[in-house]
């Protein structure tokens, strides 16, 4: 053996990467760690190494769900009490961007699930309610996390209606109909993550009155059974990115649900969207996942240290060091400022801080996408090769600014306007 080969024993087997937030710099309790650690060990033993399956034939990652059902991560943001984890908005976040490193479809649909109980938790914990509606609360969140728990029932979070609701500037189109027992719900989601994979399906609807016009305080959330009459799953799934999470259309004519299927009282959600906006910030964890992604492939790629490539080093050009430079500047701005605005979310927010969380959302997704450019400028034609995850990257990180309810137009639109204009302001 040369004296070379043994000064450079190649790249290290089956280490664990580096977390993504060191836990002294960023001062990061226990739970946080070991969650974050988790994630790591699951999407670098597992997930990593499946990901080409889901994206090459846009299937579900149902293996995967069977993985994070084992591990409890199903019920990460349930409180302890009910069996949960009990995370809080952070550690749930940080978690997720771990496991965006790996598969963003599987952390992308995974957070369509935890918002559920997310939601239900500690975001409806901090909202004003009557003691009635306290208690039957309580008593409905217990049945929905009991499925979680006990039966690894996946629920999913159908949004999009191809309208403004989604943005929250009107009401939801889809219906919710009160009848003897429950409700009839009737409408449509279009781009619904986890169509026909769900166990339930988390549907915002609008409860409608007689002789009133529909108002978005009147929306209702309700957990519809995926095996319910009435409810269908149409259209193809053959997107450019993000194929895993297999969102198709859901329709829904005459679906029965019961009274229990509510999984906020009438009016609660409009009062977390409203009280709670980083609610809406959960899909940055995945992005941001990405991000780092593709600036560990560069690092890996340019040490000559990529399984299934040559060992050719290409480190030792200026024009390299200095695109990895510009990578990881980049990087850190983003890390930086997305770590602060999960950090405070809270509920009532002051204006600055949800200007901050709107201008995180749009630097998270900017920045995935920018860093997935520049990989591949940097590395060169073979990383644009599918057999490597640099091209997926690519694929999924141009998602990002494109999902309601705050794409990059929306938070730039709002920061614009919360700017210039105090609440209640015209130019009338």
């Amino acid at each position: 053996m040369s004296e070379a080969a043994l000064s450079d024993p190649g790249p290290v087997q089956n280490a664990m990467d580096a977390p993504m937030f060191e836990a002294a710099a960023f001062s990061l309790s226990e739970q946080e760690v070991e969650l974050c650690a988790l994630a790591r060990d699951l999407g670098q033993s597992k997930f990593a190494g499946r990901a080409e399956l889901w994206d090459k034939d846009a299937v579900f990652p149902t293996d995967n769900y069977a993985d994070l059902k084992d591990a409890g991560l199903l019920g990460i943001c349930i409180p302890e009490k009910y069996g949960g984890l009990g995370a809080g908005f952070r550690a749930y976040c940080l978690t997720a961007a771990e496991m965006g490193r790996y598969c963003g479809s599987t952390a992308l649909t995974w957070n369509m699930h935890v918002c559920s109980s997310l939601w239900t938790g500690l975001l409806a914990d901090d909202l004003a309610m009557s003691e009635a509606q306290r208690a039957e609360h309580e008593r409905r969140r217990a049945i929905h996390y009991g499925r979680i728990v006990r039966e690894g029932a996946v629920y999913s979070q159908p949004f999009s209606e191809g309208s403004a609701a989604a943005a929250g500037f009107q009401p939801f189109s889809t219906a919710a109909t009160r009848v003897d027992g429950g409700y009839r719900v009737d409408g449509k989601k279009i781009f619904a993550s986890l169509a026909g994979h769900a166990d339930y399906y988390g549907v915002l609807c609008t409860l409608q009155h007689e002789g009133r016009e529909p108002s978005m305080r009147d929306t209702a959330y309700l957990a519809v059974p995926a095996t319910a009459d009435g409810i269908q799953v149409v259209g193809d799934w053959d997107p450019v990115g993000m194929r895993g999470t297999v969102s198709r259309t859901l329709l829904f004519d005459g679906v029965f649900v019961d009274e229990d299927a509510e999984l906020m009282p009438q009016g609660v959600y409009f009062l977390a969207a409203s009280s709670w906006p980083h609610m809406f910030l959960t899909l940055s964890p995945t992005y941001l996942g990405i991000a780092q992604a593709a600036y560990d492939f560069t690092i890996t790629y340019l040490r000559g240290e990529m399984p299934g490539t040559p060992p050719v080093k290409r480190r030792m050009y200026p024009t390299k060091q200095i695109a990895v430079a510009e990578m990881r500047i980049k990087l850190e701005n983003a890390k930086s400022l997305w770590f602060q605005a999960v950090s405070e979310a809270c509920c009532k927010p002051s204006a600055d801080q949800v200007m901050r969380a709107y201008a995180t959302n749009y630097t998270v997704m900017e920045t995935a996408n920018d860093l997935c450019r520049l990989a591949i400028r940097t590395c060169g034609g073979q990383s644009m090769f599918k057999s490597l995850p640099l091209e997926r990257l690519y694929r999924d990180s141009r998602c990002g600014a494109l999902m309601l309810p705050w794409t990059a137009e929306l938070c730039m639109d709002r920061i614009g306007r919360s700017a210039l204009y105090h609440p209640g302001e015209t130019d009338d």
